[in-house]
């Protein structure tokens, strides 16, 4: 399908460009990183900007590095990169796996972790795991920088805070002290490219906490906090998860869609969350699945 929209095509030699740019045409401007979200909805006249802003010559945008505790993801990485990564695997390996599981493989080559969540659609994979490390959206404009808690980002369904005139530059996230493990699972209709009928994301502490966030099972992705709370300060139990299990009906408002119904998206979310539970404990003391296997529900 070709593009029909008329646009001006802008490719900033420098950030300072990029945020003149964005600050003259505001809402009528739009990034290209990727491009996975952006050339499909130009396609389908979705998106019909005066100005599409080419960032990914802004090397400052390129690349991740980890300083101290603290991942540093520029907005041009790929899932591809994280994947290739041994550092994130490593460090991080919650995000790792859930980047395996984004689209397929020419896509993960170009989207990237910042327009993912810019595109902000409940269906984000990236999403439920940077809500379990506490993640921050750092964003740019002539204004000046500021930082987004991640828990503050979605807005709604496709609609994020980030002002008409900003960039994301990066989105960072801190390695938590405490002994950890995680476990993301998605709901697929089959083993392969497919967006998320369902996501869960958790992180289990040695000291019996947890940390758990959900994707397309509500208007935005979003943490559990009333599911962790009954979690939080017990050893994993059966009795404990039938709680769990309880609690989290309260957290999600799923939808029917052409990929799912609303009652079997509530019945697939309390199963995923036995599993991802259950996984996370044990890949905490050594046992359980390796990271990036047994993640499609």
């Amino acid at each position: 399908m070709p593009i029909t929209t008329e646009f001006e095509y802008v490719k900033p030699r420098d950030m300072d460009e990029a945020l003149h740019v964005f600050s003259l045409y505001r809402e009528k401007a739009r990034a290209l990183a990727g491009g996975t979200d952006l050339v499909v909805h130009l396609k389908e006249n979705l998106a019909r900007p005066e100005v599409v802003v080419d960032i990914k010559a802004l090397e400052e945008l390129a690349g991740f590095t980890l300083k101290g505790d603290v991942m540093h993801i520029g907005a041009l990485v790929t899932f591809a990169d994280l994947i290739d990564s041994p550092l994130v695997k490593a460090k991080f390996p919650l995000l790792w796996e859930a980047s395996l599981t984004v689209a397929s493989v020419g896509v993960r080559n170009r989207a990237t972790v910042a327009g993912n969540i810019c595109s902000a659609v409940p269906s984000a994979d990236s999403a439920p795991v940077l809500a379990v490390y506490d993640a921050e959206v750092l964003t740019r404009s002539i204004r000046g920088e500021r930082r987004v808690a991640i828990a503050e980002w979605f807005a709604g369904p496709k609609k994020t805070v980030l002002a008409p005139d900003e960039i994301v530059t990066a989105v960072e996230m801190k390695l938590p002290a405490k002994k950890h493990a995680g476990c993301y699972m998605k709901l697929s209709r089959y083993e392969g490219e497919d967006l998320a009928q369902g996501g869960i994301a958790a992180l289990a502490f040695a000291d019996n906490t947890y940390r758990l966030a959900v994707c397309a099972l509500g208007p935005k992705p979003a943490r559990c906090p009333k599911t962790e709370a009954v979690l939080n300060g017990n050893k994993l139990s059966d009795k404990l998860v039938a709680r769990a299990k309880e609690t989290i009906l309260q957290e999600v408002s799923p939808i029917s869609d052409i990929r799912s119904s609303r009652e079997y998206r509530l019945h697939m979310t309390q199963v995923m969350l036995g599993r991802v539970l259950e996984k996370a404990v044990a890949r905490l003391f050594g046992k359980g699945p390796k990271y990036g296997t047994e993640n499609i529900a």
